[in-house]
């Protein structure tokens, strides 16, 4: 009976372990990683991770041109381009991991999937790279630079050339899947519900068949539409530099609102909780009633706001051409927290686990935050190493459940006769 005890004991105790790297694994799958810019191919800007009131800098990389990429953040590495001809890869701490140098400008922001990451170039090229190590998979080139971050859906990798068109990548493959003629420009490519939604500076937005390439519709601004659109609750938003932000129905491309500041809208808007937050060339962030466009607040920055807002933990993150980053509440738009830089800041931030990281045309990227109270060393371990520990925890419990049954058997001895 004692043995079986112990069995029972010892097998509990070997559960109990498998229980603690099983949640592990979960607090791991669970981050809320922004694998691509502004969070997700829909655009929106916003993260449930939590987000810092403090402007604690964590980490600070220097790289030797100015950052005007904005990060990815996935699996513990952070992603950014810079001018300098680098795609860096950083790790928790700001040390490099690895780096590829196509050898001209990143402006482009990475997009991290399926253990890829992909990212255009000046050189016209599209680039897509073994996540972990940067080891080429393949490359697509266009015919003209790509300053579009690419938006990854279905299999296939949305992005936008300056030689006018929008293309369809296989992810796998890179072969071209289709393009459509657009009036090019860097607009990033938005998907949501089998659409690819992307402006363009013939003045124009369009709404683009996923599979297809077919164009559903197309909505004419009053100029320029550098701006990428933002898609959630059947509606698209999205800036023009006629300083319009237009909200306009996904299904038809009917205008529902438009609000008009004092200057060009490049900065991408953000949508969260019936919110659309947006920069504007006149210096100021505007928060806007996602379904009627009214004003909610604004906040007046020292200068011009090209980048595109994060919004995470009730706070919206930005830069802004006044060499400062801003934290400002997503409610009143009153300012939790800035840090200013040494020279402007047009990349656009990226929240994810406390942590809060943006470029600077100061030729930094930077990490805002407390360090490593929010990310635990166990968020950085890779899954392989993780699923490795749980097969041999798993064989340890069989083995020693084999080992004391087999000792509890009764020893059957022959009898003399």
């Amino acid at each position: 009976m004692k043995k079986i005890y112990v069995m029972i004991v010892v097998g509990i105790m070997c559960l109990s372990m498998f229980g603690v790297l099983t949640l592990n694994v979960g607090a791991q799958s669970g981050v809320d990683w922004w694998t691509e810019f502004h969070h997700d191919s829909a655009r929106s800007g916003s993260s449930t991770s939590t987000a810092p009131v403090t402007n604690n800098t964590a980490w600070s990389y220097t790289t030797y041109d100015s950052v005007y990429s904005s990060p990815a953040v996935y699996n513990g590495l952070v992603y950014v381009g810079s001018d300098d001809g680098d795609l860096y890869v950083l790790n928790s701490t700001g040390g490099v991991a690895w780096s590829f140098y196509p050898g001209i400008n990143v402006e482009s922001s990475p997009a991290v999937d399926n253990g890829m990451v992909f990212v255009g170039c000046y050189n016209y090229v599209v680039y897509a790279m073994n996540a972990a190590n940067g080891n080429p998979v393949w490359n697509f080139t266009t015919g003209g630079p790509v300053q579009s971050s690419p938006a990854i859906d279905s299999g296939m990798v949305f992005v936008t050339s300056g030689d006018g068109n929008l293309y369809a990548l296989n992810e796998s493959t890179g072969a071209m899947i289709w393009s459509f003629k657009t009036g090019g420009g860097e607009s990033s490519p938005a998907v949501s519900g089998g659409v690819v939604y992307v402006g363009s500076e013939n003045d124009n937005v369009y709404a683009v068949s996923e599979t297809t390439g077919t164009e559903i519709w197309n909505f004419t601004t009053g100029s320029y539409v550098e701006s990428s659109p933002a898609v959630a609750n059947g509606m698209v938003f999205i800036g023009s530099d006629d300083g319009n932000v237009y909200g306009l129905n996904a299904s038809t491309g009917a205008l529902v609102w438009q609000y008009m500041t004092a200057r060009s809208v490049y900065s991408s808007p953000a949508v969260t909780n019936g919110i659309v937050y947006v920069g504007s060339e006149d210096d100021n962030v505007y928060a806007l009633n996602a379904a009627t466009g009214a004003k909610v607040w604004s906040y007046p920055t020292g200068a011009a706001v090209y980048s595109s807002p994060a919004v995470a933990g009730g706070v919206v993150f930005v830069g802004s051409m006044d060499n400062k980053v801003y934290g400002l509440n997503a409610s009143t738009g009153a300012v939790v927290m800035s840090y200013e830089t040494s020279s402007s800041v047009e990349s656009s931030p990226a929240v994810v686990n406390g942590l809060v990281y943006v470029g600077s045309d100061d030729d930094n990227v930077y990490a805002f935050g407390a360090a490593s109270t929010t990310t635990s060393k166990s968020s950085s371990v890779p899954n392989i190493v993780i699923y490795a520990v749980i097969a041999v925890v798993i064989i340890i419990i069989i083995a020693v459940i084999a080992f004391l049954y087999m000792r509890s058997r009764p020893n059957r001895k022959k009898t003399s006769k």
